[in-house]
Order: C-alpha cells, then sequence, then structure tokens
C-alpha cells in the first residue's frame, strides 16, 4: 500500500509543470478574455461593464464576418496545398530512393526559419518591382514581369496560403515520413507477391496506415490555420484592403488599433473555441475509427 501511493505520489508530481504550464499559458489568459470580452475597455481608462454588448457588435459586423469567411477559406487552402505535397514527399523520403538524406537536408531548411523571416524573404521575391519571381517570368516570356502579387485582392490570399504552405509543409512531410517508416515492410513483400504495383501499395496499403497520421496533420492544420498572425502581417498586414483581414488579424486591429479591447477578446474567445472544437470533432473521429478496426478484427 505505501509502495502504492509513493508511486502515485510521484505520478501527480511528475505532472505538475505540465498543469502549471497549462494554468498560465492557456487557462488563465482565455477565463481572462471571456472577463474581457464583457467590458468595453480601452486598455487606459476605467473598464465598464457592458455584458453581451461586444458580443452583439461582432456579430452584427460585416467585417467580422467578412474575417470569419477568410479564415475558413484560408484554412481550406492551406488543407488543400499542404496535405497532398507532404504526404507525398513524406512518404517519397521514407524510402530507400538514392540521395534520400541529400533531399531531406535541402528540402527542411523553411524549418530552420522564423515566420517574420518567411514574409521578409518572400515580400523581397514578390515584389513587383524588383522581385525576383517577375524578373524569372518575364525572362522566360511567362509574365509581362509587373505583376503585383501580394497587391491584387484577387491573388493576395492565394498568394498568402501559398507561402504559409511552403513553410510548413516540411514539418507535415516529417509526421508523415515517420508514420511510412513505421510501415511493416511484410505488408509491401506480400503485395508485391501478388502482382501489386507502387501505385496499388500506395492506395491500399499505405494510405490506410497512415490514417492516424493523416488525422494528426490535419487537426494542427485546421487548428493552425487559426494562430496565423505574423507571416500575414509581414506581407500583406491584412491587405490589400480587407482581402486577408483573417480572423486573427481583425482580432488585433479591433483590440491594438481600435483600442477595443472588448471587441478584440470576443474574437479571442470566438479564435478559441473553434481550435477546440475542431480538435475534439477530429479526434473523436479517429477515436471512432479505432474502435470500428478493433471491432473488424475481433
Amino acid at each position: 500500500m505505501q509502495n502504492t501511493s509513493a508511486m502515485n505520489g510521484q505520478r501527480w508530481l511528475m505532472m505538475v509543470p505540465a498543469v502549471l504550464f497549462f494554468l498560465v499559458f492557456a487557462l488563465i489568459p482565455m477565463l481572462v478574455a471571456v472577463y474581457y470580452s464583457f467590458l468595453n475597455w480601452n486598455g487606459l481608462s476605467t473598464p465598464q461593464w457592458v455584458g453581451f454588448a461586444n458580443w452583439q457588435t461582432v456579430f452584427a459586423s460585416g467585417e467580422a464576418w467578412h474575417a470569419i469567411r477568410l479564415t475558413i477559406e484560408i484554412m481550406v487552402l492551406s488543407w488543400v496545398m499542404q496535405t497532398p505535397l507532404s504526404l507525398l514527399i513524406g512518404v517519397f523520403l521514407a524510402g530507400d530512393q538514392k540521395y534520400r538524406a541529400v533531399y531531406g537536408v535541402f528540402y527542411f531548411t523553411p524549418l530552420l526559419f522564423s515566420s517574420v523571416a518567411v514574409g521578409v524573404t518572400w515580400s523581397y521575391i514578390l515584389n513587383p518591382n524588383f522581385g525576383l519571381l517577375d524578373a524569372l517570368l518575364k525572362a522566360t516570356g511567362l509574365g509581362t514581369g509587373n505583376e503585383n502579387w501580394l497587391g491584387e485582392p484577387s491573388t493576395a490570399l492565394i498568394v498568402v496560403a501559398a507561402i504559409i504552405s511552403w513553410q510548413f509543409i516540411p514539418f507535415h512531410s516529417l509526421l508523415y515520413h515517420s508514420g511510412a517508416r513505421q510501415i511493416p515492410e511484410s505488408l509491401y513483400e506480400a503485395a508485391r507477391i501478388d502482382g501489386a504495383g507502387p501505385v496499388r501499395m500506395f492506395f491500399s496499403i499505405t494510405l490506410p496506415q497512415l490514417k492516424y497520421t493523416f488525422i494528426t496533420s490535419t487537426v494542427l492544420i485546421l487548428t493552425g490555420s487559426l494562430t496565423y498572425f505574423d507571416l500575414i502581417y509581414v506581407l500583406t498586414g491584412g491587405g490589400p484592403g480587407d482581402a486577408t483581414l483573417i480572423l486573427p488579424m481583425d482580432m488585433y486591429k479591433q483590440a491594438f488599433l481600435n483600442e477595443n479591447i472588448g471587441v478584440g477578446s470576443v474574437m479571442a474567445v470566438i479564435l478559441a473555441v473553434a481550435g477546440v472544437a475542431l480538435s475534439i470533432l477530429l479526434l473523436r473521429l479517429s477515436r471512432f475509427n479505432r474502435m470500428e478496426s478493433q471491432l473488424e478484427g475481433m
């Protein structure tokens, strides 16, 4: 009994740092944001309790709904751009191809740079006056050489999503690479004996075996899309106009530029709730699939 109690005490003690981290950096800020969402406050004056007035302001605002729509669009664009390429690259690098290590070193370089550095670099590359991309397109006859990629409302969000994908595809490729390396080689050997080719093995063995890696990557992409700020701030600042003013950017605008902490806090709470809801939904689906697989094997 004493040994059991001591072991339980050690387990709880080991959880203390994680619990403290969660309280200080997640739960307490969230509760503070909820409290601020019921206040009329500019950060300096005396706060005034206004109840649900800030919530009504947000849900009655056309700008807020526009920001929510753009946030959903960039979530979808990020997933569509990142998932197929990450999957293919991760599986390719998990094989026995020659020079795999060399490819990996060069490809995973974007992981070494901060979002601000990535934003500044791509701003220069896409500059309509002296940018490298326009110069290359003009030299090859594929463009006029004066395309304003980040300055046109019709292209700005797509270009931003492409740059975000360029930065994070290596990370998700690592997830798929790790998952693919765990697939038993015996499955592929049996498939080869049955006459299956590479394409058939990819769809019949590799993809099903990477199901939970796929779910993990999807959760990270979708919830990560709710936190995009620094890269977009450097690239476009939410512009041109409001073409890239996603919800995190609008939250910053309301809280710090318009000095309306209450409205900004409402948007922060919406982002947090959306992230938690997405994570729970996808994790519940994965648990259902896992239980279904276990029942099929009985």
